[in-house]
């Protein structure tokens, strides 16, 4: 089996250095795409949870004393990858912040999925509609994958799920969870987006605080038809078109005057209530 090559990093300015230190999320994503997209995975277990889901390794950044520690596991995964090494200080010195659990690693973009390839068999999927926190987002995919969702559907003006901090967040279950984009542009969302919801068979389902939306617990969604939630962006929630355009309006019942939950909570809560019979 190929080993992985390992190199103490000397020249901070080094070219193969940029993409752990030097390069942003947007650039990682699309000054380098298609073919050439890369994300960055951190920590042992997200790492490998992405290697379980046969994202490609490209190279790896960390520690030395992870070395033979709690990486070594990883570097038997890996092939012949090269890995950068040095103590914890110098590599904060180049990241700018200690590295999550002492390592990172840069892993090949994969395309994605077609619209319909996503939501095949699918029963409860996950819209998300102008969330840009990536906290949120990858706190959304958490629950999503812990909850039972099928699949989560990023809407125009959407952070990417990919970006590093929505990764690590999730830890790792955006490797996990079945996502693609529902359009790429403003023009996309929401009437031709919710149109091919509806093509595809889906019932859609707006969260949204109004006075005349389903309380959760009563929304009752047919059993033999599938369901999409569709969530809202923080702080505004969803667009009143969007709400508009959807099949149903259902609200959380908020107590002591507390006016909202963050998006991330209130995903969990929708996603637990709403979860398909045949779920876990």
């Amino acid at each position: 089996m190929p080993v992985a090559q390992i190199f103490e990093i000397a020249d901070w300015s080094a070219p193969e250095l940029d993409v752990f230190a030097r390069l942003t999320d947007t650039q990682l994503r699309s000054r380098l795409e298609p073919e050439k997209g890369v994300l960055i995975a951190e920590s042992p277990k997200v790492i490998g949870t992405a290697l379980d889901a046969g994202y490609r390794p490209l190279a790896l950044l960390m520690e030395r004393r992870q070395i033979d520690g709690a990486a070594r596991a990883l570097l038997d995964r890996v092939g012949d990858v090269p890995v950068y090494t040095a103590d914890r200080a110098l590599l904060a010195g180049l990241t700018g912040y200690e590295l999550t659990r002492g390592v990172l690693c840069a892993m090949r973009r994969p395309a994605l999925p077609p619209l319909e390839a996503v939501c095949r068999g699918a029963r409860r999927i996950a819209v998300l509609e102008g969330v840009v926190d990536a906290t949120n987002v990858g706190a959304i995919f958490r629950s999503a994958a812990a909850l039972g969702m099928d699949a989560v559907l990023i809407a125009p003006g959407t952070c990417d799920p990919f970006c590093r901090r929505a990764v690590r967040v999730s830890m790792g279950t955006v490797f996990q969870v079945p996502w693609t984009q529902l359009g790429h542009s403003n023009a996309d969302w929401p009437e031709a987006g919710l149109a091919q919801l509806r093509a595809l068979g889906f019932q859609t389902a707006a969260m949204a605080l109004r006075s005349d939306a389903i309380p959760l617990q009563r929304f009752r969604p047919p059993a033999e038809q599938p369901l999409a939630v569709v969530l809202g962006a923080e702080g505004d929630g969803l667009s009143p078109e969007t709400v508009a355009r959807c099949d149903r309006t259902v609200r959380i019942p908020m107590a002591h005057g507390v006016d909202s939950l963050n998006v991330a909570a209130a995903s969990a809560v929708a996603f637990w209530q709403l979860r398909s019979s045949d779920a876990p």
